[in-house]
């Protein structure tokens, strides 16, 4: 890619923008006013994302926005935005202002000015990863991330054994850090070797230079492992589970899962710095993503705790999307982009509705759940049309993404690796729509509070609900222009492993 500047500030303001906000939290004197400044912070980076998308021109195959301020000789912040950036910093912004409106609706959450101030925080690390070209800065970004939400974790957890899932999450997302940070290392020392000690990071600076097959397939790996333990890819998906059962049940899973940092991190560095080794290994990673679908798809049918079988099936998901990715196809790079925006919406929308009822129930045992759709109406649709949109029917915004990736499989591999895939989703929509029959039409628990006497559901969560169904479908029915956002990002993706032919 080339670099097209246009003369706004815009982009750093997105980065700059939560951080603000976070400083006024840490000063407010009154707790009450907590609530309206993070809401009018995050809805004023919403207001600047969608300003992003409205002058972004999608058919420029270029980097825009571009700006570069350094810091210090080797650490210079420089940013710039593609169709890939804009989608995530969108679903950053929605995202992030959804997690606020739950906070404020949580009142059992303690000390909510500490609360609004991580999340805008941890808002800002992730619009710092997502606009940025160098891969130190986003390692940094990606640490103050995973610090932020181990924080939230470890303060608003809502289980007596949070801690041993905390140290499950450092564990794994410091081994995260530190394969990234080795990778990044490696690859700054190399581009100084070759350029008489210059040291730097850069993406645009490191992009042509010249790397032995033993050193590609070292910093590919030390990069693809790091990548995927956040995305999370089996069989490096240990941490979710627990943390999904013990940690916070929606505002750190939404962050965590629903902004898939560790798929942008292959887009943006694995696979444009790294092309053939990319091609050696993708069957590899493939045949570990077919194997991830299924097994995790399997676990999430025996479980007995709706968090958990949620966690299994976000893991098997993703196994559907890294075979996308790395069918190295600019069909499959464009739905693999598409569905990782859909998917992060989706399951953002099952932990912030499996939160509600939470709230009601105190448990999310299925022992105890039942019957909610009388009580909750708007939440079990909501949970459904997620449902419906993790498996790609068609009305939502993963149907094209599918439909494009099974696509560049066929053309790529054939039926095997597409059957797979396809086998995955099927198991994928069997074990969310029966967590949706038990927890929201099965016959009420015995054990359960009774239904008459359960909290209806309050006119915010209501609208809640109603805006993240209407977010989807519009979407959904509506998907060219999402479609053409990313298309020219996948192409300059895809190009690379054109002359390789459609099968390996």
């Amino acid at each position: 890619m080339t670099i097209h500047a246009i003369d706004t500030h815009l982009l750093g303001w997105l980065q700059l923008l939560p951080i603000l906000g976070a400083l006024w939290l840490l000063f407010v004197q009154r707790p009450w006013l907590a609530w309206p400044i993070a809401l009018i912070t995050s809805f004023g980076e919403l207001l600047l994302s969608l300003r992003l998308y409205q002058l972004f021109d999608p058919t420029l195959a270029n980097w825009q926005w571009y700006t570069r301020l350094p810091l210090t000789d080797w650490l210079i912040h420089t940013s710039a935005a593609d169709g890939i950036t804009v989608l995530f910093v969108l679903l950053s912004a929605f995202l992030c202002l959804l997690v606020l409106l739950y906070g404020g609706l949580v009142r059992r959450f303690q000390r909510l000015p500490r609360f609004f101030t991580v999340v805008l925080a941890s808002e800002a690390t992730l619009v710092g990863q997502f606009a940025t070209l160098d891969l130190l800065w986003y390692t940094l970004m990606a640490t103050l991330q995973t610090g932020f939400v181990g924080y939230l974790l470890s303060t608003w957890s809502l289980s007596s054994d949070e801690r041993r899932a905390n140290q499950r999450y450092y564990q794994f997302m410091g081994t995260s850090i530190l394969l990234l940070l080795a990778a990044t290392l490696m690859l700054g020392w190399h581009h100084a070797e070759l350029t008489g000690g210059q040291w730097t990071f850069e993406w645009t600076a490191i992009l042509g230079d010249e790397r032995s097959p033993y050193l590609q397939n070292v910093i590919f790996f030390l990069l693809f492992y790091g990548l995927a333990i956040r995305v999370p890819l089996f069989p490096l998906h240990g941490w979710l589970p627990q943390v999904m059962e013990h940690g916070t049940v929606a505002a750190a899973m939404v962050l965590l899962l629903g902004l898939k940092t560790g798929i942008h991190g292959m887009l943006r560095f694995l696979f444009p710095l790294f092309p053939e080794a990319a091609w050696r290994w993708h069957a590899f990673v493939i045949a570990i993503a077919a194997v991830g679908i299924l097994y995790s798809a399997l676990l999430a049918l025996v479980q007995k705790n709706l968090r958990k079988l949620l966690a299994y099936a976000v893991v098997s998901h993703t196994g559907i999307l890294v075979i996308g990715l790395f069918s190295l196809h600019p069909h499959a790079f464009q739905g693999s982009i598409m569905l990782s925006g859909s998917f992060g919406l989706a399951i953002s929308t099952l932990m912030l509705m499996v939160g509600i009822v939470h709230q009601r129930t105190e448990s999310l045992g299925f022992e105890k759940l039942g019957g909610l759709l009388s009580p909750l109406p708007l939440v079990g649709i909501a949970f459904l049309v997620a449902a419906f949109s993790v498996v790609g029917m068609p009305g939502t915004p993963g149907f094209d993404a599918v439909h494009l990736l099974l696509e560049a499989a066929i053309e790529r591999f054939g039926a095997l690796v597409t059957v797979l895939a396809a086998l995955g989703n099927v198991a994928a929509a069997a074990c969310l729509l029966w967590a949706f029959q038990r927890a929201f039409l099965a016959s009420h628990a015995t054990q359960a509070p009774p239904l008459a006497s359960m909290a209806r559901t309050t006119t915010i969560e209501k609208g809640l609900a109603a805006l993240l169904i209407a977010v989807q479908l519009a979407s959904g029915f509506n998907a060219d222009p999402w479609l053409a956002l990313v298309k020219k990002s996948a192409q300059t993706l895809a190009a690379p492993f054109a002359h390789h032919g459609e099968r390996p």
